[in-house]
């Protein structure tokens, strides 16, 4: 799927513009959720305080963004791959949004957690678990930058990976917590932090998804990712 090719070139110029404030909130988005990882593994309450007071920006871009759809809209009354590009944007920040919203929650944990000692004893696996998150989130963006469906496809497959991360660590963390009643509100905090790790992978993978539905014009929402790779990807559609 390309993206200038259309006779006026401001239109070209509008999609153009509205893809690129996509990934510059993608790249905010993803800076926030670094930050929120390393603050809760480093006990860096000052860059917890940070993270968990920025989120503003990526609400008011999520608005402009939003805005710019609605007067592409109004003026081009798109069709076919255009509109399919616009309801994908409109799809894409929503769950950039909420990872915005999870990277803030956990911001908002870490800065109860950084003076405890109960994050280093589980420090192994949350980085295991946030560096596989961070990775497809950092992945489902250069899909939609290169619009690569192929490659969307493929991260898909990561969540099921995060999913089985995060009930480990779910099992340890309540082990820890059954074994020494006196970490319970802090083993809790981290399993909030670890959810909210799990469902940033939801977002990225629903970004995956709306890469599919822009390039191959198949919503695959709701749809196994066996049957997905046997309809669309196998025969090269």
């Amino acid at each position: 799927m390309e993206i200038g090719k259309h006779i006026s070139q401001q239109y070209n110029h509008e999609l153009e513009t509205l893809r690129n404030s996509v990934l510059k909130m993608g790249g905010l988005v993803e800076s926030q959720s670094k930050n929120a990882v390393k603050a809760l593994l480093d006990r860096d309450d000052d860059l917890a305080e940070l993270v968990a007071t920025s989120d503003y920006e990526i609400n008011k871009m999520e608005v402009d963004i939003d805005e710019e759809c609605a007067q592409i809209i109004a003026r081009r009354q798109p069709a076919a791959g255009d509109l399919r590009l616009i309801l994908a944007v409109t799809k894409v920040i929503t769950d950039l949004e909420r990872i915005g919203d999870e990277a803030e929650k956990i911001g908002r944990f870490a800065i109860k957690l950084a003076r405890k000692d109960t994050v280093s004893e589980m420090h192994a696996e949350l980085t295991h678990l946030g560096n596989l998150v961070l990775e497809m989130l950092h992945e489902s963006l250069d899909c939609f930058a290169r619009m690569d469906a192929d490659q969307a496809m493929k991260i898909v497959s990561y969540d099921e990976k995060i999913d089985n991360e995060f009930n480990t660590l779910s099992r340890l963390l309540i082990t820890h917590m059954m074994e020494d009643s006196r970490n319970v509100k802090n083993v809790l905090r981290i399993i909030w932090c670890a959810r909210s790790l799990e469902r940033m992978g939801d977002h990225a993978q629903n970004i995956c998804e709306y890469v599919i539905y822009l390039v191959k014009g198949k919503d695959i929402r709701h749809t196994s990712t066996k049957q997905v790779r046997a309809q669309y990807f196998a025969a090269g559609e």
